[in-house]
């Protein structure tokens, strides 16, 4: 937007440097007559309009209270909430209810600026540099906002669970730096998908990664609260999620992350011979059947044959058939179920900024920030291809490299 220099027509127009402060004024004004609109709707009558004798509306405006900030995503405005005089029930705004001070936006948005390495102490500089002077965000701000979400966090874990319908569940823990523990801790992270396709995070908790106790308090919890048990889990094979779940749930499918394989079996492998070897492997999980799977994996077998390396070869064989568990369910959630992607993402940031920030002095206040992020991101998480066929997963069809056998020619079937 260019900046009108002269003349009286210029001067009444919303420069670039000044727009800004311009949409602030209109906000404001556009509250502020909703806030008056409210009490027109209460009264029956607008402003000066005399009351006729026969409406039977009782009470009438008694001025303003004093000017109250509010902060919004587009900055601080302040606005003077109407008084009401002799009504039936206390005057109480939808639009701006007693003691908000700030938008549910603003609130949204300190989590996410707290995971991503702003630290407590710059909040106040940050904030107001974005959302004004007067915008009410501080250290303590912070500070409260903290013991609010471990109330929030300790509520939604003892929520139901009956009425969903998981299909797939996904399964994984995150490592955090908090300064007073002597072990590393982990947040355990169990994040379902529903016959709809939309993922949901189940289970936050602290623990032991490699802990099937730990892993048994979290599907034990989930039990009672309802969950049933869904169709297949996908976690890395080094958790202790295995032995838990054959104690829990028994019945459940297990597919193994292929990402974790192959960083393993690299693991094995002498750094100039890695390369070489991530182009065999990497084919593997993308190959169109269960017997094309088999006949990848034997050249690889062979490779390492001849340069000698068998632990690397061992190291892909151990766990093999969890390994192609997801050829059983239908093609188009293959991309869903190979690794344990739907869990990885969210947590790319997080393990950056909580192993960067040593903020975390207790495990418990860490689960509750890492809860209320994963919580935010919970409505953009990606829902699963072909959801009409969840339904048909969870009747129990089964499929055979990924094609039902209700639909194949029956000599294919047999």
């Amino acid at each position: 937007m260019k900046k009108e220099s002269t003349g009286e027509r210029g001067s009444s127009r919303v420069v670039w440097e000044e727009l800004g402060s311009w949409v602030r004024v209109k906000v404001q004004g556009f509250v502020q007559s909703v806030l008056e609109e409210e009490v027109t709707e209460l009264l029956g009558r607008g402003r000066s309009e005399r009351r006729a004798a026969v409406d039977g509306q009782a009470g009438y405006r008694n001025g303003h209270g004093k000017p109250r900030r509010l902060t919004l995503s587009c900055g601080t405005i302040a606005v003077c909430r109407p008084r009401v005089r002799e009504v039936e029930e206390r005057f109480e705004s939808r639009v701006l209810p007693l003691f908000v001070r700030r938008a549910a936006e603003v609130d949204d948005l300190i989590p996410e600026l707290y995971l991503h390495g702003l630290a407590q102490g710059d909040f106040e500089l940050a904030l107001r540099g974005l959302l004004g002077e007067e915008a009410p965000v501080s250290a303590s701000t912070v500070g409260r906002l903290k013991a609010k979400w471990q109330i929030e966090l300790e509520a939604w874990k003892t929520r139901r669970l009956d009425e969903l319908e998981i299909v797939y569940v996904w399964a994984d823990g995150v490592y955090v730096k908090a300064g007073l523990e002597r072990e590393k801790a982990a947040v355990l992270v169990v994040i379902g998908a529903d016959s709809a396709g939309r993922k949901h995070v189940l289970a936050i908790s602290p623990g032991y990664r490699e802990s099937s106790e730990s892993w048994a308090e979290v599907l034990r919890d989930l039990k009672a609260r309802g969950l049933k048990a869904p169709r297949l889990v996908v976690g890395d094979g080094a958790l202790g999620l295995w032995g838990a779940l054959a104690q829990v749930y028994p019945e459940i499918a297990e597919q193994r992350c292929w990402n974790h394989k192959i960083i393993n079996v690299l693991d094995k492998l002498p750094k100039k011979l890695q390369g070489q070897a991530r182009l065999l492997l990497r084919v593997i999980p993308y190959a169109h059947c269960r017997a094309e799977a088999e006949r990848l994996r034997e050249k690889f077998e062979a490779w390492c044959a001849t340069h000698g390396l068998p632990d690397a070869a061992r190291t892909l064989a151990r766990d093999w058939e969890r390994m192609l568990t997801f050829f059983d369910f239908p093609k188009p959630h293959w991309k869903h179920l190979r690794t344990t992607n739907p869990v990885e993402s969210p947590f790319a940031a997080l393990r950056l900024r909580t192993d960067a920030a040593r903020r975390f002095k207790r495990v418990d206040n860490a689960t509750a920030v890492i809860c209320k992020l994963l919580l935010l991101a919970e409505s953009r998480f990606r829902r699963l291809d072909a959801p009409e066929l969840l339904k048909e997963v969870l009747r129990g069809v089964t499929f055979v490299d990924g094609v039902t056998t209700e639909t194949m020619p029956q000599e294919a079937a047999a």
